[in-house]
């Protein structure tokens, strides 16, 4: 038996899990000659969320980011995760700009690409393995591993046998839940290593505290790679700790031969990143020890509580939760991985705000539901595909079959704001996101300020804190009226509120530049109260968001003032929760007015359009 081989994910997945990703570059550059310098397999720096959150919050390059990563890491091989057809975002692209993707990525220094598809649909693969084979890559093709009635030893072998078929380098098993318990582990690898006479890789999540015991009687069964985390970024929703795995396969025939002092030393490095920037450790919580029950992973109920903290309802998240794998169920069991987990968890959540169960479906979901994400691994259930999708068929070719090629298209539209091949494949994933980071990127000195993480509790030693919205400050006021304290001093992006107890409450106002939402964005202005005039019907957002007036940065709006609409046709799109939601007319009429400006935020329950019903 040879030695157990480590991949570091703390770059990727490590923060992506625990850090919403919002480790900076420059929070990684003076640890990475050190990284490696360990003898891991390869370092995961790259891919899952990490492309759309350099541009969307951390106004940084990604490709960037890898081409600095590269420059450091001169000895360890670099991996990414490569989602399918779907890339580094959350729908699928064309075959044109998949193709393209990949080969200038491996040429800015990706050597590894770990593929997968959501569904564990082979076809939604092909195109990407190709690409990555050509380009020179080492290709690892993921089975995404979950529990379901359809979820079989014999579908998981399965999809790996075609995998291989197609020409997979290494095969990963993919457990994003932590659902994978230590013997079905080692059964899984056995089988493996005896069908497929390749390298097999191990990659779990640590969520409900099986990961460690899923590794250790993998290695028994012969895994070649498994995927840890450096302690700081480890545990709950991440990997486990690359420490502890190392000293518990010290002096077996599994050992790792990776040094405890050294790899410490980087931990604390990480730790001091973390106290600095206020991150929380990972932590097992009752939420997360219940994804046996609900199989809901860590990182998702980690985004569900973003979602429903934004939507003003994080106390429905147990009618949440429940509603989870009802929806699941109902879809044809998907596994929970982006952008499965995010299509289920959304309209779960929808379905839990509305009080009606599908009245609102996010355009993802039915394009889901329409075939259009690949073959659900179980059968939809008849009654809320007929909801969905009326008297439409769901398709059955390969999805990407039915998009035309893209990327020339795309180039035409972005034009001079694009100094880079780089930058266009940029816009062709993210339009919206892309372009306002090059116009950022044109007038530097009018850069947002740099983002507070998501998850800051409070303030730490004076440092900045989470940005608070109006209605946190207005109830710390009310709190302050109940306490002796006189005066209080809250000081966030430069910008100082002093709230003093007493008087007219005018003193009290906080400015509107003082509660910057994540990412720096700049609060909507609240509007003065929409008071609708007589025979009209008022359009409001059923969600908090961002108002889009038209499907693409250069298309034109779905209606202006004067525009007739037919009930069910699509007003706008509100981006929320990682989803495109199209908000449609409920009645036929005329739009007599538009109330807010195409990328403005938009809270819940906010009028959006007036319309006079014919």
């Amino acid at each position: 038996m040879s030695v157990l081989r480590i991949t570091d994910t703390t770059l990727r997945d490590g923060h992506q899990s625990l850090w919403a990703t919002r480790m900076r570059t420059a929070d990684m550059l003076p640890i990475l000659e050190k990284l490696d310098a360990v003898g891991y397999h390869s370092l995961e720096v790259w891919g899952g969320a990490t492309f759309d959150v350099c541009l969307r919050y951390l106004n940084e390059d990604p490709w960037e980011r890898l081409r600095l990563i590269k420059k450091h890491v001169r000895n360890t091989p670099l991996q990414m995760l490569l989602r399918g057809q779907s890339l580094v975002g959350y729908t699928h692209y064309p075959d044109d700009i998949v193709e393209a993707f990949v080969h200038r990525m491996v040429a800015n220094g990706i050597d590894i690409i770990r593929v997968f598809d959501a569904l564990n649909d082979v076809r939604n693969m092909v195109t990407s393995i190709r690409a990555a084979r050509q380009a020179g890559a080492h290709v690892q093709a993921a089975v995404v591993y979950t529990v379901s009635p359809v979820h079989t030893t014999e579908h998981f072998l399965r999809t790996a046998l075609d995998l291989a078929e197609l020409g997979a380098d290494s095969i990963c098993i993919k457990d994003m839940a932590g659902l994978l318990a230590p013997y079905k582990a080692y059964e899984l690898v056995s089988l493996f290593k005896k069908e497929l006479q390749l390298p097999v890789q191990l990659h779990c999540h640590y969520i409900g505290g099986m990961a460690v015991g899923a590794y250790l009687k993998a290695a028994e069964a012969g895994v070649d790679v498994v995927d840890t985390a450096s302690v700081p970024l480890a545990f709950g929703a991440s990997q486990p700790p690359v420490e502890t795995v190392v000293r518990a396969l010290r002096g077996t025939p599994y050992d790792t031969k990776l040094r405890i002092r050294v790899l410490f030393e980087i931990a604390e490095y990480f730790e001091e990143v973390r106290r600095r920037e206020g991150y929380d450790r990972g932590v097992t919580r009752i939420h997360d020890m219940r994804v046996f029950d609900h199989q809901v992973p860590g990182g998702m109920i980690s985004n569900l509580v973003s979602q429903l903290e934004e939507q003003k309802s994080l106390h429905r998240l147990e009618e949440v939760l429940a509603e989870i794998p009802r929806v699941r169920a109902e879809l044809g069991y998907p596994p929970l991985v982006t952008p499965t987990s995010q299509i289920v968890g959304t309209q779960a959540v929808l379905n839990v705000l509305t009080g009606q169960r599908y009245k609102l479906v996010p355009g993802e979901v039915k394009n889901y539901v329409q075939g259009l994400y690949g073959k659900p691994p179980g059968e939809l259930n008849p009654e809320v595909m007929r909801d969905i999708l009326g008297d439409n068929e769901p398709i059955t070719c390969r999805p990407a079959d039915l998009l035309e090629p893209r990327l020339e298209k795309m180039r035409k539209e972005i034009g001079a704001l694009a100094t880079s091949e780089e930058d266009v494949l940029s816009y062709a994933l993210f339009p919206q996101v892309a372009k306002k980071f090059f116009e950022a990127r044109l007038a530097p000195e009018k850069k947002e300020n740099r983002p507070a993480p998501v998850n800051k509790p409070g303030a730490v030693k004076g440092k900045e804190a989470r940005s608070m919205n109006l209605e946190e400050i207005r109830e710390l006021v009310k709190l302050l009226d109940r306490t002796d304290i006189k005066e209080f001093c809250l000081e966030s992006q430069g910008i100082k509120i002093v709230i003093k107890k007493g008087g007219t409450g005018e003193e009290n106002r906080p400015p509107e530049q003082a509660t910057p939402l994540e990412g720096g964005a700049k609060p909507a202005v609240q509007a003065p109260p929409h008071e609708p005039a007589a025979n009209t019907v008022t359009v409001t957002a059923p969600m908090v968001g961002t108002f889009y007036s038209s499907p693409a940065p250069d298309a034109p709006p779905y209606v202006e003032v004067g525009s007739k609409v037919q009930e069910g046709q699509v007003l706008c799109i509100i981006e929320a929760m990682k989803l495109m939601n199209e908000i449609e007319a409920e009645v036929a009429g005329e739009i007599v007015d538009i109330l807010v400006g195409n990328g403005q935020p938009v809270e819940y329950g906010q009028p959006l359009f007036v319309i006079a019903p014919k």
